[in-house]
């Protein structure tokens, strides 16, 4: 999937959808890796300060989907690292967006 794409312009095309399956997120987010935008169907891993799901899933085929890591936005423990980012990247999901903790900023930066 490219990344051209402007947030205003899918609001506009998907303002009379009802169903749900449209949403954009407040910007409260930080982007960590090399790519500051991107989409695809979303998968949920549910983990307040304990990572062991996210693992598993980043090691599946990405597919070009999402995952969201559902931290709590509890700040005491680190979700997301390197190590887990290079994983995303190298089985194929578009991104990952934490609501939580992330470590290593410096090897997330460098990665697609």
């Amino acid at each position: 999937m490219t990344n051209a794409f402007a947030t205003c312009d899918l609001c506009d095309a998907h303002k009379n959808d009802a169903s749900g399956a449209f949403g954009v997120l407040p910007p409260v987010f930080r982007a960590f890796g090399g790519q500051s935008r991107f989409a695809g169907q979303v998968v949920t891993v549910r983990c307040f300060e304990d990572n062991t799901l996210v693992k598993p899933e980043l090691d599946r085929p990405g597919l070009g989907r999402v995952l969201v890591v559902d931290g709590g936005a509890s700040l005491r423990r680190a979700l997301v690292g390197g190590n887990l980012g290079a994983a995303a990247s190298r089985n194929g999901w578009a991104g990952v967006l934490v609501n939580g903790c992330v470590r290593d900023v410096a090897e997330m930066q460098v990665l697609p």
